[in-house]
């Protein structure tokens, strides 16, 4: 039992260790996610430590303030999330219809074929704009009826897991489909008029995660998202960001994006609405976000029914707030800050 104790801490240990190395390969990246995991797995590790293990050895004092410490610093990573955290949104006092918008996003799976169930879970939640990711030409034709209920959309189909379609009740304008940084993976950027006609604008981003199968760094997702930090600061109207980030809301580069954007994360003191992975509870973390500007207030934030996809779709209704913008703050980057992002992005 001793043994096993020990490597498993020492193992929990250095998983929290090489999350804190700032480097764009994979086998640092991939540990920013089971932030969660790792916190319930030593606490668990603690407690058996008290229980079980030889207290007259040094190795028990030294593995059991290591343990101690993971637990305390993993805490202090994950409770923003919760209802101990401090919300970076506030909620909306009152419903004003002409000022609000509602966003659904869903990353369907591409292989995935229960395309009916989306679509049932798209007219149940109705939405005034719907995300699909994950969408090839299949996931087009298969969704075509949504043109009927939303006018306006934007459809960018692709067969590498890629592929995006925006579908909209609000008129959009000065839509644009970009390839930030790889030639094959887009991002919707797009105007919505609402209803009392003012715009906002959005970003629909899919950047590639770090991960073998897919990119072994992080250098391509990073720069992405710090490129439309860039164009979402610079905006003069509102803005949200939506998409599967394939970043944690926990990670040190999404807190870099929240401060170079200046925009705010409505699950702060909410949650942590885990989307993905959808057929595995105890590997569940929050890929799929919705970032607004400081002049929205929240009027509703919900995980939705998965329709067999590895991901679960996420709901957001927002109401735009004059003096939401006096209420509400942005998380502030300093000097360390603008220089690792000047450096991520001069990157490639």
């Amino acid at each position: 039992m001793n043994v096993f104790l020990a490597v498993i801490s020492i193992l929990l240990l250095v998983f929290s260790v090489l999350s804190l190395i700032r480097h764009d390969y994979w086998t640092f990246r991939v540990f920013d996610y089971p932030r969660i995991q790792k916190f319930v797995a030593s606490v668990i590790c603690l407690l058996l430590l008290l229980v079980f293990f030889d207290r007259q050895s040094i190795l028990f004092w030294v593995l059991t303030l290591g343990m101690a410490a993971n637990v305390v610093f993993l805490f202090c990573l994950i409770a923003p999330f919760t209802f101990l955290g401090k919300k970076q949104v506030l909620k909306a006092s009152r419903h004003i219809a002409e000022q609000s918008l509602s966003v659904m996003i869903a990353n369907v799976y591409q292989d995935n074929t229960n395309s009916a169930g989306c679509l049932k879970v798209i007219y149940k939640t109705n939405p005034d704009i719907v995300l699909l990711l994950e969408t090839n030409n299949r996931w087009y034709i298969d969704t075509a009826e949504l043109q009927q209920h939303y006018p306006h959309f934007v459809k960018v189909p692709l067969e590498n897991t890629y592929g995006m379609l925006l579908y909209s009740k609000l008129k959009l304008d000065d839509t644009q489909v970009k390839y930030l940084i790889e030639e094959d993976i887009p991002s919707i950027h797009t105007k919505i008029n609402l209803k009392n006609g003012m715009q906002v604008q959005l970003f629909a981003v899919h950047p590639t995660p770090p991960v073998p199968n897919e990119n072994p760094r992080s250098t391509e997702r990073d720069k992405e998202l710090l490129l439309v930090a860039d164009m979402a600061k610079a905006s003069t109207i509102p803005v949200i960001v939506i998409g599967d980030l394939n970043d944690v809301a926990w990670s040190y580069t999404t807190e870099l994006f929240l401060k170079m954007s200046g925009l705010l994360d409505p699950r702060r003191g909410r949650g942590f609405f885990n989307s993905f992975h959808a057929h595995y509870p105890i590997m569940r973390f929050p890929l799929d976000h919705a970032f607004i500007s400081t002049d929205f207030k929240l009027k509703k934030i919900r995980r939705l029914s998965n329709f067999n996809s590895d991901h679960f779709p996420i709901f957001i209704s927002l109401q735009y707030e004059e003096k939401a913008s006096r209420q509400q703050f942005c998380m502030e980057a300093d000097a360390n800050d603008r220089e690792e992002a000047e450096e991520k992005k001069a990157k490639i």
